[in-house]
């Protein structure tokens, strides 16, 4: 049971950043977290504590978990989490920390003040910087986004080795009335869904579900990954229910989403026949399609394609600002919207000379600079 705290004041800034190591203790501070997370302009629900919990217990348990809370007066401007184990660049053993996220987070962000989140950004980093990591690794945060730019502008200054690694480019688009949102499609597009819908409909009157609450959420959860799983997802693997981890994680982040009013489960059912399904959040004025499914038996009418066709239609009436496909660019999101929302990985290496030379083959020189690293080897830790 790890229970490390430690405080320091950041000279010139007025910032106190508190550390505090191990899961368990998030619950000294979990609501001062998710009140600033909830504050913190398009962060979403990834910023919430509860998030980076569900995350640890689910894909790191037992991991070394760090949180940094950043404070002016006493008041929290900003909470941080990171993962702190072994991993590798080009190849060579490093001491790393990063973002306690993997490809079911979707998308990493911090809580930070919206007042000044630079600066509450660079508090974190004051601290950061001194603490015995060799690289650290934020995955999946917006481009150009305040944690990108701020953190990567603060490191540069301070002499660190900055890389950025292009990522996940996600699709979005506003949400508009069914009228107002056909001008903007394709023509052809538009009247393929005209003839899919009408060729669904044969096999019964179409209905659009949606649950919310946590007594429905497990009747619906359970049908909706069966469904999820039942074509191509479950024989390759990828679909939520092959691996207990990731089915512990959905399950648990649907019940957290219905207590907290932010659940969204979608089904589009043809008579009797469920035949697409949508794990949604809807947090914070946007709409967030985690994970989408449908009966391939239904394929040649795109039940997946109507079923967001659905979901837009009531999101515009329930005063939704946005939609947000999350996770990369596809052809079927494309469909819909040419706006992308564009993300990175990234890096911080310390400027030692394994530090450089590892920024050198990672990033710079390539094979021929790895494969020496490599050869030479016996880095001591």
């Amino acid at each position: 049971m790890e229970q490390a705290v430690r405080w320091e004041e950041v000279p010139g800034l007025d910032i106190t950043v508190e550390q505090r190591v191990g899961l368990e203790t998030l619950s000294g501070f979990s609501s001062e977290w998710d009140a600033l997370a909830r504050a913190t302009p398009g962060a979403g629900p990834f910023a919430l504590s509860g998030w980076t919990r569900l995350w640890m217990e689910s894909f790191a348990p037992g991991s070394t978990l760090r949180v940094l809370r950043a404070s002016r007066g006493g008041r929290a401007i900003a909470f941080a989490p990171l993962l702190e184990r072994r991993g590798r660049l080009a190849g060579v053993p490093v001491r790393l920390w990063q973002s306690p996220s993997n490809e079911h987070s979707q998308r990493v962000a911090w809580a930070l003040d919206a007042a000044r989140p630079e600066e509450a950004v660079r508090g974190v980093w004051a601290h950061l910087r001194e603490e015995p990591w060799e690289v650290l690794l934020l995955k999946d945060i917006e481009a150009g986004g305040v944690v990108d730019a701020a953190l990567g502008a603060a490191a540069g200054e301070d002499g660190f080795l900055v890389a950025r690694w292009p990522s996940l480019e996600s699709p979005w688009l506003p949400v508009l009335s069914r009228g107002a949102l056909e001008e903007t499609l394709d023509a052809r597009f538009r009247a393929n869904l005209r003839r899919r819908r009408k060729k669904l409909a044969r096999q019964g009157p179409l209905v659009l579900r949606r649950v919310d609450d946590e007594a429905s959420v497990s009747r619906a959860l359970e049908e909706g990954l069966a469904l999820e799983g039942s074509g191509w997802k479950g024989r390759g693997g990828t679909a939520i229910v092959c691996r207990p981890e990731t089915l512990a994680f959905y399950t648990r982040l649907a019940r957290l989403a219905a207590s907290g009013g932010w659940l969204s489960l979608y089904t589009l059912s043809a008579g009797d026949h469920p035949v697409a399904f949508h794990f949604g959040l809807e947090y914070g004025g946007r709409y967030y399609l985690l994970k989408p499914g449908y009966d391939e038996r239904f394929s040649e009418c795109s039940p997946g394609q109507l079923l967001v066709e659905d979901v837009l239609e009531e999101l515009s009436h329930r005063g939704t600002a946005e939609f947000d496909f999350l996770g990369p660019r596809m052809t079927w999101k494309l469909d819909w919207t040419e706006r992308l929302r564009s993300h990175v990985w990234l890096f911080i290496v310390r400027p030692s000379l394994k530090g450089r030379l590892l920024h050198a083959a990672r990033f710079r020189h390539g094979p021929a600079l790895k494969r020496w690293i490599r050869e030479v080897g016996g880095w001591k830790h």
